[in-house]
Formats: structure tokens, C-alpha cells, sequence
């Protein structure tokens, strides 16, 4: 009669949600370590190359000391509450995504760190300082930084997962 009774119990539903486990802390690191080195820099920057200084002067890459108000190449300049707003947002989308099982593949959770550790780096300039610290030069292109990388590295690696996540098995095709 037991057999029976045991055979009646529904097994255990099998969830598709994505949860944040121990073996996930690496992308607690990755942001950690994105926020880290790019406070680090900007920091070193700050203290030992004046504004709108350059080093070394006849190398095409260069490391400047810029600062900027507004969003990425030089957009909306001196809107800072705005952007502390949308950064916020995007934080918050980066979590909720983080949590979706459609965004599980470490590909995209990987891409997911960095944007996220790009954007906090980003968000405590602005809030501190009310601008950006840019210190990476190349030539017919904005000044740009650590988190401004991470963010766009970040973005190619969702996208990157996201093809590969649809991409269909190849050993479906008949």
C-alpha cells in the first residue's frame, strides 16, 4: 500500500526560473572587479594628470584626462539627474534579466556583469563628481573609459549569447 501512496504524489514541479546561486558568485566578482579597476584609473588620473592634459603626446593611442557631463559621446551634456535616473533603470533591467531563465546562458549573464559593473563605475562619478572621468584616446574617436568598455564588450557578448541561444541544434536538422 505504500508503493501506492507514493506512486499518487505529483513529482516536484521542475521551475525554469533562473535564481542566483553560490556557483554564480563569479559575476558578483566580475562586476566587483569592473567597478574596481575603474575607479582605481579614473583615481589615478585624477591625481596625477591635470584636466585636459595628454600622455604621451606622440603615441596614437593616448591616456587624456577629460572629464564629461553628459552620456556617451559627449551627449546630453549637463544633464546629470537624468542620466543618474536612466542608469539606475538600467541597473535595476540588468538585475531583473540576471533572473530570467531566457538570459541563462553564461555567455549573456557574463556580458550582463560587465554592463553592470560598467554602469555602477559610471554612476559614482556622476553622483560624486556631477561628471565622467575619460581617459583612453584613439585617434577620430571620444574619449572613453574602463566602465564605457565594459558596457560595450558587455552588449556584444548579450547579443553574441542571444544568436547563439537561437541558434538551432545542429543535430535537429533532418
Amino acid at each position: 500500500m505504500k508503493e501506492m501512496d507514493d506512486a499518487r504524489v505529483p513529482a516536484k514541479p521542475v521551475t525554469t526560473r533562473a535564481r542566483f546561486s553560490p556557483r554564480d558568485a563569479w559575476f558578483i566578482v566580475v562586476v566587483a572587479a569592473v567597478v574596481g579597476l575603474d575607479q582605481l584609473i579614473k583615481w589615478v588620473i585624477r591625481n596625477n594628470l591635470p584636466v585636459g592634459d595628454v600622455w604621451p603626446g606622440d603615441w596614437p593611442v593616448k591616456i587624456v584626462h577629460f572629464t564629461n557631463s553628459g552620456a556617451a559621446f559627449g551627449i546630453f551634456q549637463s544633464a546629470g539627474p537624468l542620466l543618474v535616473v536612466t542608469s539606475v533603470i538600467g541597473m535595476a533591467a540588468i538585475l531583473i534579466y540576471l533572473f530570467n531563465p531566457e538570459f541563462a546562458h553564461p555567455v549573456m549573464r557574463a556580458g550582463l556583469a560587465l554592463m553592470l559593473g560598467g554602469a555602477i563605475g559610471n554612476l559614482i562619478d556622476r553622483v560624486y563628481a556631477g561628471e565622467v572621468v575619460d581617459f583612453i584616446k584613439f585617434p577620430y574617436f571620444p574619449a572613453f573609459n574602463v566602465a564605457d568598455s565594459c558596457i560595450t564588450i558587455g552588449v556584444l557578448l548579450l547579443i553574441w549569447g542571444m544568436l547563439m541561444q537561437s541558434q538551432p541544434d545542429s543535430g535537429d536538422a533532418p
